[in-house]
């Protein structure tokens, strides 16, 4: 029998699971391709095979882009060499500096003409040896002006015959907004191909949960009709809410103890979350509901309460009351903002010292404990971070580089990595962790 991974373990054996189906992390198994989706990954791939030069892919936060990304580099894998950046909070400098440690060159002491011919250098050598190179620059919408200008100008490496780079920019709507700026014509112009990710149809949402569903080792759907039709209306066709609603609504069904997910139990996590308002039809952004940490064992578990009559809206949180006692209070659905370890990454050099009411990182005791942790398939160290702390920003990460001092380049972390993490102060001795709770290291 397959060995039952993630945070909700009876979660996953009531449902008959193999792994957690709606998760936060950009997995490319989970890929469901709508439309909008296979048109852009076609548009995307077969620019790249033609040359094209520049390409944008445009989708709003939730939209499943860095997933349809990743999809394009494992299509690629073989065939080109890439590159794919997400820390764009950056100066030139740094943008040139990330760009290269991920080619493997050591960039210090170089100033920005020594990194260009760096880079031109690598280029030629990859154009003599056949093989394309491509740079991904995911939410290129926070690049500042100098750095895209840059960018334009290194579409002009090129042989008589061909490109040497082909540079995918992709971002949310403001990315669109900032290139139709008139000072920014001349890389507008430099676009061959523009592709769009559009939410999902309530048809492709039912499609979505279940193709998820049956990725986890689910045949069959546990929600029902009236449940789907709901979910589609209230996520607005966002993949990244549909997830959000579906791991809740079955959190609640287990205390339930429903094998089957009917409209009132989504219309209880609604309550719960506070959306039972309707959205007016605003550009107002959509919520983001970030994943309850790992559950006990099954023998840890008190019974599910039994629901009483008449009581009007009982609530997500009754239902999972004796969860929340079995995880110690640390179990909360709390809304976040997934750009902020992105953001963060710019500024590992630089950053000011923030307060404690602007930090997300935890406060690191005097004599800092750690625990050693192995990177697995797909993890990114942002998502190291959201599974072990909850969030970060700048002063985690300076802490985490610090820790590891061999890590030049937290863009990219290989499978079977050993990266240290600190243990925050005031935490009970264990981390969160996918399996089961882990003591730390004392260093």
């Amino acid at each position: 029998m397959p060995r039952i991974t993630g945070s909700n373990v009876m979660f996953l054996d009531f449902y008959k699971l193999r792994e957690q189906p709606f998760g936060v992390t950009p997995d490319p198994r989970y890929l469901y391709l709508s439309s909008t989706h296979k048109e852009a990954l076609a548009s995307l791939y077969y620019g790249i095979e033609a040359g094209r030069g520049f390409l944008a892919l445009i989708a709003k936060p939730g939209m499943g882009k860095t997933t349809l990304l990743f999809q394009l580099l494992e299509r690629l894998e073989g065939s080109a060499r890439t590159i794919f950046l997400f820390q764009t909070q950056c100066d030139l400098r740094e943008f040139f500096r990330y760009l290269l440690a991920d080619l493997g060159v050591d960039t210090t002491g170089l100033d920005l003409v020594q990194m260009h011919e760096k880079l031109n250098e690598i280029l030629i050598r990859e154009a003599r040896a056949k093989r394309r190179f491509v740079l991904v620059i995911d939410e290129a919408q926070n690049l500042e002006d100098a750095v895209l200008e840059s960018v334009r100008l290194l579409s002009d490496f090129e042989t008589p015959s061909s490109k040497l780079m082909q540079i995918v920019l992709a971002g949310q709507p403001q990315l669109a907004e900032k290139l139709a700026r008139p000072d920014l014509i001349q890389l507008r112009q430099r676009i061959s191909i523009v592709s769009r990710l559009e939410p999902l149809t309530p048809e492709e949402t039912s499609q979505y949960i279940e193709h998820r569903l049956r990725v986890a080792g689910l045949e069959g759907n546990p929600f029902k009709r009236d449940a789907l039709a709901l979910i589609a209306e209230r996520s607005e066709g966002i993949p990244r809410n549909i997830n959000n609603l579906c791991f809740n609504a079955l959190t609640l069904g287990y205390a339930l103890k429903k094998k089957a997910i009917d409209r009132s139990v989504v219309e209880e996590v609604l309550a719960d979350l506070e959306l039972e308002a309707p959205e007016p039809a605003t550009s107002a952004r959509p919520y983001e509901v970030s994943e309850p940490p790992e559950m006990p064992s099954p023998s840890q578990m008190p019974a599910p309460p039994t629901r009483t009559r008449g009581t009007g809206r009982w609530g997500f949180g009754a239902a999972v009351a004796a969860l929340v006692i079995a995880l110690a209070g640390v179990a909360s659905i709390s809304f976040s903002d997934r750009h902020t370890w992105l953001q963060s990454f710019a500024t590992v050099e630089s950053a000011k010292p923030q307060n404690a009411a602007q930090s997300l990182a935890p406060t690191l005791a005097p004599g800092i404990q750690t625990i050693t942790v192995v990177v697995e398939r797909n993890q990114t160290l942002d998502g190291i971070s959201r599974q072990y702390f909850g969030g970060s920003d700048s002063k985690l990460l300076r802490e985490i580089l610090r820790l590891n001092p061999d890590l030049r380049n937290p863009n990219r972390i290989e499978v079977g990595q050993r990266v240290v993490l600190p243990r925050p102060a005031g935490a009970n001795g264990l981390y969160r962790s996918p399996n089961h709770a882990v003591k730390p290291d004392t260093r």
